[in-house]
């Protein structure tokens, strides 16, 4: 367990099944998490229950899934993760899903990656953090900078939202960023 001042990672939990799936068929938190990419929702109990089973059962040290759980009521709100762990070359890729839209623009978000950060930095000393986005999403655009991650790529007009194209954004951030932010 992770905990900061709003929130807390913690293990994923069979009584979260219900809040993801909950989050997984609200069509406005997937069109954020995803771009509104129609593998992501929706999604029965049963799928949802069989991704913790996987989850619990593969490797931890190559990816983790962690319940971002509101410490002011206990309430899990969102997920974060990393995944795609490459060891040798100290690198990850992180993800995250605030899925309680009464919990967006409040911060939440921002401190449970910083949480994951501090964790795959620190203790699993790891060299390089990444993740993606597209770029209509401007309230991710602007957590992931105000984190420290930094923009090095995008990838022209290949994501599809509905009948528009938007670019993928491509970030990442080093152990000495991180550490060099006090």
């Amino acid at each position: 367990m992770i905990e900061g001042k709003l929130v807390r990672l913690r293990a994923l939990r069979a009584d979260d099944v219900d809040a993801q799936v909950r989050w997984r068929n609200d069509p406005e938190v997937v069109h954020w998490a995803t771009g509104g990419d129609p593998l992501f929702g929706p999604v029965t109990r049963e799928a949802v229950a069989h991704f913790h089973e996987v989850r619990l059962r593969d490797d931890p040290r190559a990816q983790q899934t962690f319940t971002v759980e509101d410490l002011a009521d206990g309430r899990a709100i969102g997920m974060v993760d990393y995944r795609d762990l490459d060891s040798f070359a100290g690198r990850a890729t992180v993800g995250i899903t605030i899925g309680e839209r009464d919990r967006w623009g409040g911060g939440y978000g921002s401190e449970a990656l910083r949480l994951l950060l501090d964790h795959l930095f620190g203790a699993l000393r790891l060299h390089r953090v990444e993740l993606d986005t597209w770029s209509g999403n401007e309230r991710a655009l602007r957590a992931f900078r105000a984190v420290g991650f930094v923009e090095e790529g995008r990838r022209r007009e290949s994501v599809r939202v509905g009948d528009e194209w938007y670019d993928g954004v491509e970030f990442g951030l080093l152990r000495e960023e991180w550490t060099s932010r006090g």
